[in-house]
């Protein structure tokens, strides 16, 4: 497939699916940005897609999954810098260097074990509708647990 369609499908995705978002994480966000926050996306979602909805909802950067093109612009298959988008804690203190950022007052949301690394950096780690390895994780650490279900946000 052509970069070009992947690009055409995500915006038609993102436009149809873009307020389908939860109560909670649109309220903290705009909270956030009220108050200066820089904020970061790192999600193993394509790339191209990540930042057409992370730029419609307020966030400052993303990092996502970059995959090959060929010398005809259509996908190889292959991932590039796998291995970089694993480490998220990684992600996060490039993103500290490269923008000047701090992690003083920082929150973080997670919703799997994946996201372990970068919420043990933050101030505020949150998880959200957390999967059950996170959650036991999160109960040991003491971390804010959120899950919400329809227009309900329970705090565990």
């Amino acid at each position: 497939m052509p970069y070009s369609e992947f690009l055409r499908a995500s915006e038609l995705v993102v436009a149809r699916y873009r307020h389908r978002t939860y109560i909670f994480t649109e309220d903290l966000i705009r909270n956030l940005k009220k108050e200066g926050y820089f904020l970061l996306a790192i999600s193993q979602s394509p790339k191209g897609t990540l930042d057409l909805f992370c730029k419609e909802i307020g966030f400052d950067k993303t990092y996502g999954r970059l995959y090959e093109t060929g010398p005809t612009e259509c996908f190889t298959g292959n991932i590039m810098d796998e291995h970089l988008i694993a480490n998220k804690a990684a992600i996060v203190r490039r993103a500290i260097e490269k923008d000047g950022l701090t992690l003083d007052g920082s929150v973080g949301v997670g919703d799997t074990e994946g996201d372990i690394s970068f919420l043990e950096l933050v101030d505020r780690p949150i998880c959200f509708n957390p999967n059950l390895k996170l959650y036991r994780h999160a109960k040991r650490m003491n971390w804010e647990t959120v899950v919400e279900r329809k227009d309900v946000i329970y705090e565990l």
